[in-house]
């Protein structure tokens, strides 16, 4: 979880001001969504997007 904040505080956070709470929860909603869930590489998950892993077949577990 602490690797997660910080990526997005990094990522996203600290290139942004903010008018108010509204506007930065709604850039976060986005990042969240549109981003991180589904084109950021996760090295839990070989350097692969989450859409990429989804494509993948299972592996064989012996």
């Amino acid at each position: 979880m602490k690797s997660f904040f910080h990526t997005l505080k990094v990522e996203l956070i600290h290139h942004r001001d903010y008018a108010n709470r509204e506007e930065a929860r709604k850039d976060i909603i986005e990042y969240i969504e549109m981003f991180y869930n589904r084109q950021r590489r996760h090295s839990s998950i070989g350097y692969a997007t989450p859409a990429e892993d989804e494509r993948m077949p299972p592996a064989n577990i012996a």
